[in-house]
């Protein structure tokens, strides 16, 4: 979104400029207009073009976005109209992202859109649960309560991310260090020994010979790996968004062993709670699966879930459906069930999103707890036979010349 710089006065007479970020030169004209200036001359302001450093596109920080909505519900509790609270919110956003996207939402208001309306136009920065939710508190005239249910879902979504990259930032960075350490004794290290053992005539290990033997190896065709390793990429970045290739990666990913079980329970928790959010919002049971299984991380559930909507459509019931797709556990389907049968589908799709974000969380915990050790002791034995591949041929020098 573009900054221009306005040249403006006031009803005093005072005139003055002032840069202003706005989705077009007539949106910042009618802004100033609506303050109660007179506008002299609007320009591009040329010197704030923002160029970005990487071609992907900025995704809304989730802290921000909680902290939007809940200034959102306070306002629309005290009684503002929606238009006044985005106005009034805009003007206190620091992510620049959020804020060009709200004025632009402001904008869509304006001109007689509904703010479910308006936000759908920018689904790519805003999740179809959040619009849907927007739309069901409109619809039921009672938006402060549907977005405070919104809030309360998209902070547990937050605080599990952010739990399950607490627990696996240790492990990762200990791995990268390792490799960086090997990478360093094999390239650089390793072969300054190999020079000065080769002046003494002193018969080298076997662990030696086989380290220097690799060292030499990886420096010949280190080049060659690194064009293929590109190369590879490339072709991955390609093709990694075409839908058969993200099915087949995903159901990969469900038979990996330990790592398999939390994909698929953290999919069943989402879908669970993400549902029942809808559900309890007053949207309709079909619109709210089709909306629940685009939640879904994992493209092969999310392909086994793709007939959900027909099957209840010829009167099958949730759980039934839900079991032809084969990825729901037994717990979780008999859960679903027991809501079915009692009339209280929306309390237990959300107890049986707490079970399984409970035993995500556990078994994350005991995934990082085994691997942290296993990890070290590893990367010990590997740095340890290093060592032992410089030190040994030293002694044997100190033999020779001895």
């Amino acid at each position: 979104m573009p900054y221009y710089n306005c040249r403006v006065a006031a009803e005093t007479g005072e005139v003055f400029s002032k840069s202003f970020l706005a989705p077009t030169s007539e949106a910042c004209r009618r802004h100033f207009r609506e303050k109660g200036f007179c506008i002299l001359s609007i320009k591009r302001d040329w010197k704030k073009i923002r160029i970005a450093v990487f071609p992907h596109e900025k995704r809304i920080n989730d802290n921000e976005f909680i902290m939007f909505n809940q200034e959102l519900v306070a306002l629309l509790k005290s009684g503002y109209p929606v238009l006044r609270c985005i106005e009034i919110i805009t003007g206190r956003i620091r992510d620049m992202k959020l804020k060009e996207v709200l004025m632009m939402v402001e904008d869509k208001v304006k001109s007689g859109s509904s703010l479910s309306e308006a936000f759908s136009q920018h689904s790519r920065y805003f999740p179809t649960v959040y619009i849907a939710s927007i739309m069901a508190g409109e619809r039921g005239g009672n938006l402060p309560e549907t977005i405070k249910r919104y809030i309360k879902y998209k902070k547990v979504l937050s605080q599990a991310k952010e739990r399950i990259k607490t627990a696996l930032m240790y492990p990762t960075v200990l791995v990268i260090f390792s490799f960086a350490l090997i990478l360093l004794l094999v390239n650089f290290i390793i072969p300054r020994f190999s020079d000065f053992y080769t002046g003494f005539g002193a018969e080298l290990p076997v662990i030696t010979r086989a380290l220097l033997s690799f060292s030499m190896t990886m420096q010949r065709i280190f080049p060659l790996v690194l064009i293929l390793f590109l190369l590879l990429a490339v072709v991955f970045l390609r093709i990694k968004k075409r839908e058969r290739v993200l099915v087949w990666m995903d159901k990969l990913k469900l038979h990996l062993p330990y790592g398999g079980v939390i994909w698929r329970e953290s999919s069943i928790s989402l879908f669970c709670r993400t549902l029942g959010l809808l559900l309890s919002g007053g949207i309709s049971l079909l619109s709210s699966i089709d909306i629940a299984r685009q939640s879904v991380p994992n493209h092969y559930i999310l392909h086994r879930m793709r007939n959900i909507q027909d099957d209840i459509k010829n009167g099958e019931n949730i759980s039934k459906s839900l079991e032809k797709t084969e990825c729901f556990s037994p717990l979780a389907l008999d859960m679903i069930k027991v809501g079915e049968t009692s009339a209280n589908l929306e309390g237990m799709l959300f107890d049986t999103a707490e079970v399984y974000d409970q035993r995500v969380q556990a078994k994350v915990d005991r995934f990082v707890s085994l691997v942290e050790p296993i990890i070290i002791v590893l990367m010990g034995l590997v740095v340890a036979g290093m060592l032992l591949s410089v030190y040994l041929p030293i002694f044997n020098i100190i033999r020779v010349t001895g």
